[in-house]
């Protein structure tokens, strides 16, 4: 007796949006009533100097008057997919400060849209040689705040900061650009990320959104968890580790 088993997938598609706006301020004001509608399966922005590292990878010329850049998607059946993507269009339509909206009409367009987004990290080294990139988080409503924190900073200490993430979850992504052989360089640049996870911390954020605490932010885990919180998840690894041999020195002071 044969047994014929037909799994039947309901094909999946997407539909991928590219909305330039004059601020970021503009852009996320629109993000806030736009989750309140949907879902999308990604929503990325990038702030202007973002866009000018990556500028000659858009399929297209940034207008002139651009300060951010929003990368929207939605994916799943497609019905869901029709759904999704009208409603995109019409929250699209009515955000003030949009200046132009792409949609793609295939996947090949879809790419297209996603290839100076995808370039970012790489390309960001044609300004310096080296870079600390800081993932955190603050809710949706404050990212334009933490932004323009981001921006006072650069201007303050006279480096390079710029901005780009995942404006869904509010998880920001923070580069600041350096020579670290400059050594008033590299000195501005760890007090400037000082003052940054501080911001965080004021606006009602946390420290890491997806990259961890690891060697360079755990002299700053007790500025956001307590002492107590802090001893706690000491007892809970040693549960796990008692020999601390699993990435021994990362997350807590090797001292406490």
């Amino acid at each position: 007796t044969k047994i014929i088993v037909r799994l039947i997938a309901n094909p999946k598609s997407r539909g991928t949006f590219l909305a330039l706006f004059t601020s970021m301020d503009k852009a996320t004001s629109l993000i806030a009533g736009l989750l309140k509608k949907i879902t999308p399966a990604a929503l990325e922005f990038l702030d202007r100097t973002a866009l000018e590292i990556v500028k000659d990878k858009l399929p297209f010329a940034l207008p002139e008057k651009t300060g951010s850049l929003l990368l929207l998607e939605v994916d799943g059946d497609s019905a869901m997919v029709e759904h999704q993507a009208a409603v995109m269009r019409k929250t699209l339509a009515t955000g003030e400060g949009l200046l132009e909206v792409k949609e793609a009409k295939n996947e090949e367009e879809a790419a297209e849209l996603w290839s100076a987004r995808k370039a970012l990290s790489p390309s960001s080294f044609i300004l310096k040689p080296d870079k600390m990139s800081e993932d955190v988080v603050v809710p949706r409503t404050k990212i334009a705040d933490l932004i323009r924190s981001a921006k006072k900073l650069s201007r303050k200490y006279g480096i390079i900061i710029f901005t780009f993430g995942h404006a869904g979850d509010g998880n920001i992504h923070i580069n600041i650009m350096l020579d670290k052989k400059n050594e008033n360089e590299y000195r501005q640049a760890l007090d400037a990320k000082e003052k940054l996870f501080s911001e965080v911390l004021r606006l009602g954020g946390t420290l890491s959104g997806e990259h961890g605490v690891g060697i360079t932010k755990m002299a700053f885990l007790d500025r956001e968890i307590s002492g107590v919180g802090i001893d706690m998840m000491k007892k809970v690894k040693s549960v796990f580790d008692p020999l601390n041999i699993l990435n021994p020195g990362k997350i807590f002071m090797i001292d406490s």
